[in-house]
């Protein structure tokens, strides 16, 4: 994926805007990320208009542009939408849409201002849309495993007589056909169906060796190589695709507002920390790999901080070889640890949590009051679940559950289970499965989920490996 300037419009017929020319450098590139390039340099002068007493900006569920975690607000879109409208002073109001369609009703309609979301530069939406912010442009790439024998495929022909596997029905299939076609056959085509197995589960696939290639954007693909390190994403198969932000014809205004904001110095290096952080960071606890887990205890006692862990279970009448098993997998007992969302210390408190627990400062850090401030929230969570979970012990990883994803989709997941005809109250094959559920879109658009997109794998997996770490902890530490 690649991120450039907005491009200059004609003056808005509502305003005047004086472009002031200064060097132009053109192809000139930022080494902020790989992802951006900068090729326009002009600087922008605006007379300013009155804007609205709320920015209302319609967007969409997903990885990359908005979702929520740890009951934090994120995505790339989001994080840049919200920057404008605190550099403009103005509050604010963000309105999900379903689908893109939806989205461009909404404008079209005037119940938002503007589309923040990558809408496709194309014939299909110019003359109903004026587009503005930075562009992202994206190809199609293949996802296959890291070479380590010089079998790493480096031209499309290479794709003669391998297996890849696409979601049936998807732009991916399509542009495999195509492909196949243009090289006169060969390519191994496998569609998978969506309601078995969706993008997501594809790629990590490949990362576990189950199938060999699959073919997905490059910013989703740039994003999930940040939880599986050992895939290759570098060979592109399709031609790029312009996106970028959209307002209605009828406010362009706005749209050369949000491109003289959008080329200002500090917008271009929020923009490259935002990139860095949803599509270079590692998402793995410690950059532990997620399928391949492994730990070692050491003969009696399971971490310098045991004392702690002793002390604050006391407060959730815990086993206190489970809490010391959470915070070996949030930071392997180590409080300098900062997670790719800004969690901080042995028990990877997020800054938001830590503060409405009174935690403020560089208290965060502070193994006791870190780890205090952990049982404090477990409690929290307890009395969140205790009347939907009444099991004790089943009751626990919903708690788990939750500390990793914040409640809130925990929740969505339990009404879910329930819709599907999944057991409620059981953790296993059914909340958890639920779960899972939560990154397809038609279950995380269903009106009993409220708070959307989620990659439950990664709370699946977190509360696995916290009660595979707990049982041998068990085994081998006494209480």
């Amino acid at each position: 994926m690649t991120i450039i300037s907005a491009p200059r419009r004609g003056l808005s017929a509502l305003g005047v805007v004086v472009l002031l020319m200064a060097t132009m450098l053109a192809g000139c590139r930022h080494k902020a990320s790989d992802l951006i390039r900068q090729i326009d340099t002009v600087k922008v002068v605006e007379v300013h208009f009155d804007m609205p007493d709320t920015l209302r900006v319609g967007t969409l569920y997903s990885p990359t542009s908005y979702f929520i975690y740890r009951e934090v607000e994120m995505g790339y879109d989001y994080d840049m939408i919200s920057n404008f409208a605190a550099d403009k002073g103005v509050p604010l109001k963000l309105e999900i849409a379903t689908s893109l369609a939806s989205a461009i009703e909404m404008l079209d309609s005037g119940k938002i201002d503007m589309i923040a979301y990558e809408v496709p530069i194309t014939a299909e939406y110019k003359d109903g849309l004026v587009y503005c912010g930075a562009e992202r442009i994206t190809s199609q790439v293949l996802v296959q495993p890291k070479s380590k024998d010089g079998s790493r495929i480096d031209d499309v022909t290479e794709l003669i007589g391998r297996d890849v596997y696409v979601e049936k029905d998807s732009k991916y299939q399509h542009r495999l056909v195509n492909l196949n076609d243009e090289l006169g056959g060969g390519i191994k085509i496998h569609a998978v169906d969506r309601d078995t197995l969706i993008t997501e589960d594809l790629i990590q696939m490949v990362s576990d060796g189950t199938i060999p290639l699959t073919v997905v954007d490059s910013d989703v693909a740039a994003l999930n190589k940040t939880y599986y390190n050992d895939l290759d994403i570098t060979l592109e198969v399709s031609f790029p695709q312009r996106a970028s932000w959209a307002v209605a014809p009828s406010i362009s205004w706005l749209a050369d507002t949000i491109n003289a904001w959008s080329r200002m110095e500090l917008p271009s290096k929020a923009r490259a920390q935002s990139l860095k952080r949803y599509f270079e960071l590692s998402k793995n606890s410690v950059d532990q790999p997620s399928s391949s887990y492994s730990f070692t205890i050491p003969k009696g006692h399971l971490s310098p901080f045991d004392h702690l862990f002793k002390r604050h279970a006391k407060l959730i009448n815990w086993d206190w070889r489970l809490l010391a098993a959470q915070g070996y997998v949030e930071s392997k007992f180590d409080s300098t640890v900062v997670s790719w969302a800004g969690a901080r210390g042995i028990m990877q408190i997020m800054p938001k949590t830590a503060r409405a627990f009174g935690l403020s400062g560089d208290l965060i850090v502070n193994n006791d009051a870190n780890i205090a401030t952990a049982a404090k929230i477990i409690r929290d969570l307890d009395k969140t679940f205790r009347n939907r979970v009444p099991d004790h012990n089943e009751r626990l990883k919903f708690i788990i559950a939750a500390y990793n994803s914040g409640p809130a989709h925990i929740l969505d997941a339990i009404a879910l289970a329930e819709k599907h005809g999944l057991n409620p109250r059981v953790w296993d094959d059914n909340v958890a499965q639920a779960l899972l559920m939560k990154s397809k879109p038609e279950y995380y658009n269903d009106p009993v989920c409220r708070y959307g997109y989620f990659r439950g794998r990664q709370t699946f997996e977190y509360v696995n490996k916290v009660f595979s770490y707990y049982n041998t902890a068990r085994s081998k530490v006494s209480q």
